[in-house]
């Protein structure tokens, strides 16, 4: 393949260029290193989830401050006297600073108001959002500990705001109110509903506000910006402008534009294919017992909008569909639990027991067993030698904001091989058009689909993972984050910058 479009040295110039005189400011819930205490001695290990995935190599490129939620054990001994600390540990090139948030705030704002109000609410699972005042009373109290802690890191210098997702919708506003020079600018992780559903949030005029504090709101499809516009238009009667993709509130302007979100290509690319994966691939074909299988492969954070019980049903049908290929096939479901305090997430953890019992007890036979759950947090280099492995890729998410699993299992295969199987409720799939597109709820055209995948002959696996390759290598991190700082910096108000001096 050829050079691709963006580089992290060619965003590192655009970024030098763009920004000016301004600090570059990141804002999130998450951090992207967390600091432990392992037998009395300090150490780190980085995030997973597609926003740190996405974000970090881009800080490491250009510096600045990443300001976030400290929730380490060790975080408190790791930083200096500022609550900051240089990162990557390894090879350091910008600044975190970790906001330290209370129990009670911790619990009200993240899993309360975040996880078990606006995620449901945004995602569609039904899963009932549950919206209770002191949760909300609470993650107002913590996007202000957030804008006292990025007002402090900014000290009255021109500075450029990138806040990340839905834990701090209410920070942009609180920005502009303190200093109306920053520049503020948002990515939302996650699906925008619709008008209909959003209209049920008790808050949602707030919400809209405070979002409209930014220069530039990003999400990753165009449909999740005009729900957006939608809602802001009726519920707060904000003046939008739809040919031009802006909305005025308080009389000011606001850029929606859609971002899909990606990865770092050519570093997944090299990783893949490293002695240390192909050690790895090795070990798991002789321990799982793997060799001579073709393997299926699902890589997920357990939530209930990934569909996991929905494809453990469909593997069953495939096997009751397909019985030829009982003992041949192995699929493997990769992940890690999250928010295991939440109720919901523990009903989803017992749905999928019950649902593995049913499929492993049905099909399994003495030395051979359909589904192997490791739902655990596996290093890296296994989910690599995993992707590897893979003949096949499923992503069968409800709803889904973008999905970087499958942009990270096409960007893995460097020999040009494997299936990517693929729900059309995921921003991936408006790119990556040559997966096999499958309805997750359809149980039987799911099935036909993994047999589909089983089958495919080996030309038309490259011809379609070639292409699939070209989209993500072309459409790569760095592309993303290139476009939106030009149309941050560029923006509503340009005016404002100051000019970089000679």
């Amino acid at each position: 393949m050829g050079e691709p479009t963006w580089t992290r040295e060619k965003l590192q110039r655009l970024v030098y260029r763009e920004i000016g005189d301004y600090q570059l400011i990141v804002v999130s819930n998450r951090q992207p290193y967390v600091h432990e205490m392992v037998e009395g001695k300090l150490s780190y290990t980085s995030t997973a989830g597609g926003l740190t995935t996405a974000i970090d190599p881009l800080m490491q490129e250009c510096g600045g401050t990443w300001v976030a939620y400290g929730g380490g054990k060790g975080d408190s001994i790791a930083v200096d006297a500022n609550n900051r600390i240089q990162v990557p540990p390894d090879d350091p090139s910008y600044t975190l600073r970790l906001v330290w948030l209370t129990e009670q705030e911790e619990q009200g704002y993240y899993a309360g108001f975040s996880n078990e109000g606006l995620w449901p609410l945004c995602h569609n699972a039904f899963i009932e959002p549950t919206f209770q005042l002191s949760d909300w009373e609470t993650y107002k109290s913590v996007n202000n500990v957030f804008a006292e802690q990025v007002l402090d890191e900014i000290d009255g210098r021109p500075a450029a705001v990138f806040t990340q997702d839905y834990h701090l919708a209410l920070l942009p506003r609180l920005l502009r109110e303190a200093d109306p020079d920053i520049i503020t600018g948002q990515f939302w992780h996650i699906p925008w509903p619709t008008y209909e559903i959003f209209r049920i949030c008790p808050w949602g005029e707030e919400l809209l506000d405070g979002l409209l504090g930014n220069d530039l709101l990003g999400f990753h499809i165009g449909d999740h910006c005009d729900n957006f516009m939608e809602a802001a238009g009726r519920v707060l009667g904000s003046q939008v402008h739809d040919e031009y993709n802006l909305v005025y509130q308080r009389e000011e302007p606001t850029l929606v534009r859609p971002f899909p979100i990606s990865v770092d290509f050519e570093q997944i690319n090299q990783e893949s294919q490293s002695p240390e994966v192909t050690e790895e691939m090795d070990r798991l074909i002789e321990e799982l017992n793997l060799g001579g299988k073709v393997i299926g492969l699902g890589i997920d954070r357990i939530d209930y909008t990934k569909g996991i019980p929905h494809r453990i049903r469909a593997i069953g049908r495939f096997f009751e569909k397909y019985p030829e290929y009982i003992g041949q096939v192995v699929f493997v479901q990769a992940g890690v639990m999250s928010r295991a305090n939440i109720h919901a997430y523990q009903q989803l953890s017992d749905q999928i027991n019950v649902e593995l019992e049913s499929v492993n007890g049905r099909f399994c036979t003495d030395d051979w067993q359909p589904i192997l759950y490791l739902p655990d947090d596996l290093p890296a280099v296994t989910l690599a030698a995993f992707r590897r492995i893979a003949r096949f890729c499923v992503v069968s998410s409800l709803h889904d904001g973008m999905n970087l699993v499958a942009k990270e299992y096409v960007a893995s295969r460097f020999d040009e091989d494997g299936v990517l199987i693929l729900s059309p409720f995921t921003g991936s799939a408006h790119e990556l058009t040559d997966s096999v597109i499958v309805n997750p709820y359809a149980t039987e055209d799911f099935a036909t689909a993994i047999c589909e995948a089983v089958e495919m002959p080996y030309e038309m696996r490259r011809e379609r993972m070639k292409r699939m390759r070209g989209v993500v290598e072309e459409n790569n991190i760095y592309m993303w984050a290139a476009r939106l700082f030009v149309d941050m910096m560029q923006g509503t108000r340009r005016s404002h910058r100051p000019i970089r001096s000679p």
